[in-house]
C-alpha cells in the first residue's frame, strides 16, 4: 500500500520543497494551501508528473473546525494517512511594545495550536495504519531572542513543547514525533522581516558552517526523521542552522 503524506502550508517555500521531495520518495501526496490554489496546483502538477497521486486541499488550519474538515477531505480522498508534516506557519513581525492581542492570537493559532488539534486528527488516522510519523518545522528563534520575533518565538517555542507531549503519548498508538527547526534560509516569507537585509548578513558572516542554511538542508533533516532510520528519534527537535546558535 502507497504511504500518504500531508504537508500543510505546501503551495511554496519548504512546504513545497517538502511535498515534493516526499513524492520522489514513493509518496502520495496532500497539500494544503491558504490563499493562493494557482501556486497549489503548480505543486500538484509537479508531483503527478513524478508519477504519484496528489490533491490539493484549502484550509486555515488556524481554525479547528476547518482542520478537521481538511483530515476528512483527505481521508476522502486517499483513505490512510502515514506521515503529517505540520509546516504552516504565520506571524506578525513587529516590536513587543506595538503587538495586539488579534496579532498573538493570529500567530499562536497557525504555528501552535494547529498542531494538537491536527496531531489529533493525523494520530486518529494513523492509529488505522498501525502507526505513523508527525514532524513539525519551527525556528532558532524558539531558543533565542530575534528582532521583531516574539509572536512567533514563542509559538514556535510551543511547537517544541507540544513536540515532547505528542512524542510521549502517542508512543503507545506507534506514532513517532519529532520537529525540524532552522536556521535563516531565503523564502518568500523572509521578504516579511523589515531588518531582512541584516538577517542575511549575520547568516552569511557568523554560522560556523560557513554559508547560509538552504532549503535543501532542512528537506533532508525532515525526509531522515519520515524515515525509518529515525524510529527511536522521539520528542526531539533537531536544529539545522550550521552551527550559528552555539556563538553570541
Amino acid at each position: 500500500m502507497t504511504k500518504v503524506a500531508l504537508i500543510t502550508g505546501s503551495s511554496r517555500g519548504l512546504g513545497r520543497e517538502i511535498a515534493i521531495s516526499l513524492a520522489r520518495e514513493g509518496y502520495d501526496i496532500a497539500v494544503n494551501f491558504a490563499r493562493n490554489r494557482k501556486k497549489a496546483e503548480a505543486v500538484q502538477a509537479e508531483i503527478q508528473a513524478l508519477g504519484r497521486k496528489c490533491e490539493i486541499f484549502r484550509a486555515n488550519v488556524g481554525d479547528v473546525a476547518k482542520i478537521k474538515t481538511l483530515f476528512e477531505e483527505v481521508d476522502a480522498a486517499f483513505g490512510r494517512l502515514d506521515l503529517f508534516i505540520n509546516n504552516a506557519a504565520s506571524g506578525v513581525l513587529r516590536p513587543l511594545m506595538e503587538l495586539e492581542e488579534s496579532h498573538w492570537d493570529w500567530t499562536m493559532n497557525i504555528n501552535a495550536k494547529a498542531l494538537l488539534f491536527a496531531g489529533q486528527e493525523a494520530a486518529k488516522r494513523m492509529t488505522k495504519n498501525g502507526g505513523g510519523k508527525i514532524i513539525s518545522l519551527s525556528s532558532i528563534g524558539a531558543i533565542r531572542y530575534l528582532e521583531n520575533y516574539t509572536t512567533v518565538g514563542v509559538s514556535k517555542a510551543a511547537v517544541e513543547s507540544l513536540t515532547r507531549y505528542l512524542a510521549v503519548e502517542l508512543a503507545p498508538l506507534g506514532i513517532v514525533v519529532n520537529a525540524v527547526s532552522g536556521g535563516l534560509i531565503e523564502t518568500e516569507a523572509l521578504d516579511h522581516f523589515p531588518n531582512k537585509a541584516e538577517l542575511i548578513a549575520d547568516a552569511t558572516s557568523k554560522t560556523p558552517a560557513g554559508r547560509m542554511v538552504a532549503l535543501d538542508d532542512l528537506v533532508q533533516a525532515v525526509l531522515f526523521l519520515a524515515s525509518g532510520k529515525a524510529d527511536m528519534i522521539r520528542g526531539q527537535t533537531i536544529v539545522v542552522d550550521g552551527g550559528r546558535t552555539l556563538l553570541v
